[in-house]
């Protein structure tokens, strides 16, 4: 599945990448379909959109290394998403070959590991699910093996064919671990205990659908959805974006619903729009592999929808009117390490632009800025590996010539107290408004960066949340205007009988949007204010009021 130059060069993941198996246990056939992401902590963004398309994650965990605190994010990760875990414990040969460890300490070894796995679970899942979810070694629900020596099992497998952990440590002693490879493969153990204790779709989204999507659970849709229904409407979740050099751009979802098929008309509920599918795919690593249609339950890829982005929820055109958006994916990381890129020829901006552009589409925790008043180019990521990949793929895509700045960590700006009221005039006079600034509260603060608290939700349900779970005042709760999910920010109405007030709305917005780019202290940008609008003067002209800045 490292299949991009990097991955090998530097012996590691840092793309998801999508596949489909097919496998047969017990004599019946099984399609699973496989995301693997990366480990390290700054690619969490893969991990995050490809868990929104998942039912299980199978988490690896190193013998030697145990549960860190990479394997602590991917199961909070997982456990928001709903999606069931499962363990391997990866690397024994290391405990065998470099600890030299007896088989009753490996065994031990593999009791630690599994408890503070448990307690990660005890930790994050959902209360329905803590003890459902548990792992059980007894019970198949981990396995054990080395991937280097393509060697895996698990105990119930272990135990019907008699083997022990002294045989293992024997295999390795005596050099043995090819026939052990050969008789215990470590796929047959992986996909073995996917089939038996991760569940399929239609088991999965009765407890997934409820948590992750926002529409009537009553409706035909909704019953289409919880029973994974491949005959109802089609709903498919995007996970990821792909530029295809041939092609275009690829995007890649889940088929909660219905069957998609090459040719169907579709709506993208978050760009608006309508599109035709013309071709859909199933993937193979780096290759796709065309197919008729792919029904509810599966992995697709999809030509022709390149408006849509990760996050962005598909359905049949003829349900536009009915349907439901997916809830917003919950990003752990921010890019907060930034560096300026600069071509070292002047006529290759535009190039390098477009290049960069493309870059943010496929990996959404890239975040591009241009000053126009200095043409500097600004790229921030979660960390310095995460802008070292991505400068390197810039320059394999445009093989243009640039230079990177050595990276810095952005700052953000905010406020320790209260504020007075200031008055703020549009350039013209006409307008007149009269505000405050305040640190918006802690827990506010959290429910925004879970997604609980959003821009776009009913504004009922927002007050409700927000005088339930942060302490709010009815009236405040019920003035909010605008949600700063980027940064963290909040525009509050206090204002009562002002005319003409309505018409200018999107401006007041607008214009809060802009100042939150770039406070006055350092240009950085604002996070973790609420700001309160207290009284207006307004033209009674619009169009005079706003016209000029």
């Amino acid at each position: 599945m490292d299949y991009v130059e990097i991955e090998q060069l530097r012996q590691m993941t840092v793309k998801a990448a999508n596949i489909s198996l097919y496998f047969e246990y017990e004599s019946k056939p099984y399609i699973i379909n496989f995301v693997d992401t990366p480990g390290h902590v700054d690619f969490t963004g893969h991990v995050t959109r490809s868990l929104r398309v998942m039912d299980g994650a199978l988490v690896v965990v190193d013998a030697v290394e145990g549960v860190m605190t990479q394997t602590e994010t991917v199961v909070r990760q997982a456990m928001e998403e709903m999606v069931r875990p499962v363990l391997f414990i990866n690397k024994i040969d290391r405990l065998i070959k470099e600890l030299r460890l007896s088989p009753n300490e490996i065994q031990q070894r593999i009791i630690e590991i599994v408890k503070d796995f448990n307690n990660l679970i005890d930790m994050y899942a959902d209360p329905a699910f803590k003890d459902k979810w548990k792992v059980d070694p007894s019970k198949g629900q981990v396995a054990l093996g080395s991937a280097l020596h393509k060697w895996g099992v698990t105990i119930p497998q272990a135990a019907k064919a008699g083997l022990k952990f002294s045989n293992i440590v024997d295999a390795y002693e005596k050099n043995y671990v090819d026939e052990l490879a050969q008789e215990f493969p470590l796929y047959k153990a992986i996909l073995n205990m996917i089939v038996e204790h991760v569940p399929p779709p239609n088991v999965a989204q009765k407890y997934r659908i409820p948590k992750i999507w926002r529409g009537d659970l009553n409706s035909p849709l909704g019953k289409a959805l919880l029973e994974a229904d491949p005959d109802g409407p089609t709903v498919i979740a995007v996970s990821k974006m792909n530029k295809d050099p041939h092609a275009g751009l690829i995007a890649t979802g889940r088929v909660f619903s219905g069957t998609i098929r090459e040719g169907d008309e579709v709506y993208l509920i978050n760009a608006k729009t309508t599109k035709r599918v013309l071709q859909t795919y199933l993937y193979m690593g780096p290759n796709r592999i065309v197919i008729p249609e792919v029904p509810a339950g599966n992995i697709v890829a999809l030509l022709g929808v390149d408006d849509a982005r990760a996050g962005e929820t598909i359905v049949a055109a003829s349900i536009k009117d009915v349907a439901a958006p997916f809830e917003r994916m919950k990003y752990i990381s921010e890019p907060v390490v930034t560096v300026a890129i600069e071509p070292k020829n002047p006529n290759d901006l535009a190039k390098l632009v477009e290049g960069l552009k493309e870059l943010t589409i496929e990996d959404p925790t890239l975040s591009l800025k241009i000053d126009e008043e200095t043409g500097q180019v600004l790229l921030s990521g979660v960390g310095t590996l995460h802008l070292e990949i991505a400068t390197w793929l810039l320059k394999e895509r445009t093989k243009l010539d640039f230079t990177v700045s050595q990276p810095l960590v952005r700052f953000r700006e905010t406020v320790r107290a209260p504020s007075p009221t200031f008055e703020g005039k549009s350039p013209n006079k006409h307008n007149k408004l009269y505000i405050s600034v305040e640190p918006l509260d802690e827990e506010t603060i959290r429910l925004i960066q879970l997604g609980e608290v959003t821009d776009d939700q009913d504004p009922r349900d927002r007050a409700k949340i927000l005088r339930e779970k942060a302490g709010w005042d009815t009236d405040e709760a019920r003035g909010i205007w605008a949600v700063d999910e980027q940064y963290i920010n909040v525009f509050v109405d206090k204002t009562t009988g002002i005319q003409y007030l309505r018409e200018i709305r999107d401006y007041i917005v607008q214009g809060f949007r802009w100042a939150l780019q770039a406070g006055p202290l350092a240009q950085e940008p604002i996070r973790g204010i609420k700001v309160i609008l207290h009284d207006a003067v307004v033209h009674e002209d619009p169009a005079i009021g706003v016209r000029r800045r």
